[in-house]
């Protein structure tokens, strides 16, 4: 009778050029693999109802744990079921969980989505700096509860404050219902009342006055790429990251062209700078090796706004006013300075919607660079105002 086999005598087995199979008889069926390599491991042999069939073991594992399963597989054999489909089926299972992860799922929508998103850089960082180590990036997206949103929520608003919160959950919420239209099983846990701020009752309406213009103006006549991006959002009525991630090959001649990832229209925004935006661009100085035009390194876009706005607003006097604000202020200039409305609205980038939008192909490219010399104009009658009475903007509301 042969004897059984040992761990000590597996680890002797000497590998050969071809695999070998070598038969326990300690346990009906089960032979250990010795790889050409010199890796071993374990399988089992049978036949389902007279086909041969093989069971590889899991690697890593011992004789005695070898020998335990082969007796189940056997057992499994002699109540009419197939062991190797039931270990196909926990293989599939074990993939559809690791594919079924938060972090797995994240990544399959910002790969197949992230081309049409503006803000992909910013949804992977609150993934990844918020969502991932509260929720954990391993976690089952199906296990996620409404509970466990709130919880984040909670978590992000303390230490982080109410927009950013709202801001993670729609990052979330995008994520979420792209999920949902691929699994059968899964439903979102977001649900209508979960945002932390009232957008109607937060929404800003601060407009600067003239004598802060004047302010804002004159301080941002300094030296420097921040100064000189305050002026050029004002004189443009550009969004924050639209100017300070501006590249010098977004410049045509006299247009800015916005490209279509880079703004909320999905179509490239084509901007007619005034003569005064374009003297404020020709005065910066262009880096060859940085693409920016907008840059205090050298190397990357414009950032750190917060710290460089705290320094300005002790530059010019001006207290509680956003970046955002030189954009109203501008529409409002706008407005005063005479311009039809749908023209301004345009030169903000914005889509003038209903039946005009789906038949009106009309670039306005003349009506667009009209409004914004109009908007030069205005400015430059605040700043330096003529003889006579001038009729104030007024500031904040």
């Amino acid at each position: 009778m042969a004897r059984a086999l040992t761990d000590i005598a597996i680890k002797n087995f000497k590998p050969t050029a071809i695999r070998r199979e070598i038969p326990d008889p300690g346990a009906h069926g089960l032979y250990v693999m010795v790889q050409p390599t010199g890796r071993r491991g374990f399988c089992v042999r049978y036949r389902f109802f007279g086909v041969p069939r093989k069971l590889t073991l899991p690697p890593g594992i011992t004789l005695a744990q070898a020998r335990k399963l082969a007796a189940d597989a056997m057992y499994e054999v002699s109540q009419g079921r197939d062991p190797a489909d039931a270990r196909k089926a926990e293989v599939e299972k074990a993939e559809r969980a690791r594919a079924d992860t938060l972090r797995s799922v994240a990544e399959e929508y910002l790969a197949r989505e992230g081309k049409r998103l503006r803000t992909i850089g910013q949804r992977e960082r609150i993934f990844e700096k918020l969502v991932f180590p509260f929720l954990g990036s391993g976690r089952q997206i199906n296990s996620i509860k409404r509970k466990d949103i709130i919880r984040l929520l909670d978590h992000i608003e303390d230490n982080h404050g109410q927009r950013m919160a709202d801001y993670a959950l729609a990052c979330l919420s995008r994520l979420f219902n792209w999920h949902a239209v691929r699994d059968d099983e899964f439903t979102s846990p977001i649900v209508r009342g979960m945002r932390r701020q009232n957008t109607k009752l937060h929404a800003r309406t601060r407009v600067l006055s003239d004598d802060e213009l004047r302010r804002v103006w004159v301080a941002a006549s300094a030296k420097g790429p921040f100064p000189a991006y305050v002026k050029f959002l004002l004189l443009t009525s550009a969004r924050r990251s639209e100017a300070a991630a501006m590249t010098w090959a977004e410049l045509d001649g006299a247009d800015w062209i916005l490209p279509a990832a880079r703004n909320k229209t999905g179509v490239d925004l084509v901007r007619p700078l005034s003569k005064a935006a374009q003297e404020i661009l020709a005065k910066l100085p262009h880096i060859v090796s940085c693409p920016f035009v907008f840059t205090s390194d050298g190397r990357s876009a414009l950032g750190g706004f917060s710290r460089r706005k705290q320094r300005f607003d002790a530059a010019c006097g001006v207290a509680d006013w956003t970046i955002h604000d030189l954009r109203r202020t501008a529409r409002s200039l706008m407005s005063r300075a005479g311009v039809n409305p749908d023209h301004a609205e345009r030169c903000l980038g914005h889509v003038i919607g209903g039946v005009r939008e789906t038949y009106d192909r009309h670039a306005y490219h003349a009506e667009k660079k009209k409004a914004f010399e109009a908007l030069a104009a205005q400015i430059e009658c605040i700043i330096n105002p003529p003889q006579g009475d001038v009729v104030p903007l007024r500031g904040r509301r």
